[in-house]
């Protein structure tokens, strides 16, 4: 599997607790990401030079969220008047999204974080996990999970790998998504949208289709490990970096 760009520096995750993932058209092509003048001032409003206070994303990371859509100058300048509001951004260009069901992302994270190279940039939005993928994940993930026997006459049978396997949904070209803000407030700890591994640089590492095949595919089967006494609290999970492959 190729990795290309820098991987983000996980923030604290916590957590919240359709149609198997489709794909839309084409989209609007974006203008280059915005200068360095924008995440100076960017960095002024947060009141930080590095990672930003609770969720942290950095300038760099800003910027780079910004640069999906077709004005990110704008974006930004949205941002230093209200650095703490949720943004919707269109996909296809810098990323892809998976969007699965908040703990069924969890085990994805864990898998990939505890076995695998890591994960790109994951948030929390109303109760589902975005797990942001490299573009074209959205075109090709449905055709994998088709090959790996996760196709809906599986599930209708109970056959194949698909028992618990919650919808997955896929934003690609045409598609939009919202993100979390860059800067967030002490009630962004408990809130329908955050960060759990905030974007950090300007070019962050994305996993691709197959990585996220192999994660679901793991996620489905730790699912059947069945404890009488769950942990305490399931959102206390901390990503190291130090194991990233």
């Amino acid at each position: 599997m190729s990795r290309t760009g820098t991987r983000p520096s996980p923030a604290h995750p916590d957590l919240a607790t359709g149609s198997r993932c489709a794909p839309a058209g084409a989209g609007a092509p974006a203008e280059p990401p915005a200068g360095a003048s924008d995440v100076t001032t960017l960095t002024s409003v947060t009141g930080v030079t590095g990672v930003t206070k609770v969720t942290g994303v950095t300038p760099d990371g800003a910027a780079w969220l910004a640069s999906a859509g077709t004005y990110p100058r704008s974006t930004l300048a949205h941002w230093r008047e209200r650095p703490d509001a949720p943004v919707v951004l269109p996909c296809g260009s810098a990323f892809d999204v998976v969007n699965v069901p908040a703990i069924f992302g969890r085990r994805m994270l864990d898998r990939l974080w505890d076995e695998g190279p890591g994960s790109g940039p994951v948030a929390v939005h109303r109760g589902r996990m975005l797990l942001f993928a490299s573009p074209g994940t959205a075109h090709r993930l449905p055709s994998l999970l088709e090959w790996e026997e996760w196709g809906s006459r599986g599930r209708e049978d109970g056959g194949g790998r698909t028992g618990g396997v919650p919808p997955l949904l896929c934003h690609g070209n045409g598609d939009a998504v919202t993100v979390p803000a860059p800067v967030g407030s002490s009630a962004a700890v408990r809130s329908a949208s955050r960060w759990l591994v905030a974007p950090d640089t300007r070019h962050p590492w994305l996993p691709g289709p197959e990585i996220l095949v192999w994660a679901a595919v793991r996620a489905a089967r730790s699912a059947v490990r069945i404890s009488i006494f769950p942990p305490a609290d399931q959102d206390a999970n901390v990503y190291d970096v130090s194991r990233r492959r």
